[in-house]
């Protein structure tokens, strides 16, 4: 039933996203950030309904960590396609998530997210790939925090898959603060069973700013490893509010 209810609130909001392009085109001719926050409060309003539908229960944590007045690079490890959902409808920042590029031939949804400025990463074409992540760069400093998950791909395994490197390039070369993002469980809700979707009690947990200026120049050599282990410890901590 949910899974159903989910199903017609998305062709709803298709149909309802053609008259919202224009009037968002119009916005953004004059006034491109006002078309940006008006897209996301769009966009998360529209995911929070998705939520409520599937009977998605969230526990969000640590949202005072996140500075108010600077952009910032938002890490997450990465469980499911809830992850989405329940990031989008919590983030106090306008923010860009960064996407496989398969992403960006879904109707409806890629359209939302050009809006967004997310981006779409090709992960097999390196020159495309580093043309991505200086476009993300661009975004962070026009005022746009970026969201990414370096594990690479979706990851039920008991363990995160490492994080690349690579992902970290837009807080070194912008200078903005990490916000390590700790997902729990979000893949309970579609992931474990489907097709179907299923009700679920997920965590969310804003960590501490990681600031690379302050870190040690072996931390800084290590940095992915570092921000990893920190989310690690918050899953720990986390997995208890799920018990």
């Amino acid at each position: 039933m949910r899974t159903i209810l989910v199903i017609l609130f998305l062709i709803i909001f298709y149909i309802i996203s053609i008259p919202l392009y224009l009037i968002e085109y119009i916005i953004g001719k004059f006034n491109p950030r006002a078309k940006v926050r008006s897209s996301q409060f769009i966009v998360s309003h529209a995911l929070r309904c998705i939520l409520f539908l599937s009977g998605t229960k969230m526990v969000v944590k640590g949202l005072e960590n996140v500075p108010k007045d600077t952009p910032v690079l938002f890490v997450a490890n990465h469980r499911g396609y809830f992850d989405i959902l329940v990031s989008y409808a919590t983030l106090p920042h306008l923010t860009g998530f960064v996407a496989k590029k398969q992403m960006r031939h879904i109707p409806c949804i890629s359209r939302w997210m050009n809006n967004l400025n997310c981006l779409f990463l090709d992960r097999e074409n390196i020159r495309e790939g580093l043309k991505t992540i200086l476009q993300g760069i661009e975004n962070i400093k026009n005022g746009y925090s970026m969201f990414i998950a370096p594990e690479g791909t979706r990851n039920q395994g008991k363990e995160m898959l490492p994080f690349k490197a690579g992902s970290f390039k837009l807080a070194e070369k912008s200078g903005c603060p990490i916000i390590p993002i700790a997902l729990t469980n979000t893949e309970s809700c579609y992931e474990t069973q489907a097709p179907w979707i299923k009700r679920a009690k997920v965590v969310i947990h804003y960590g501490e700013p990681v600031i690379i200026s302050d870190l040690d120049k072996e931390t800084k050599k290590g940095l992915s490893s570092y921000v990893q282990n920190k989310i690690q410890c918050m899953l720990e901590e986390d997995a208890r509010e799920i018990n």
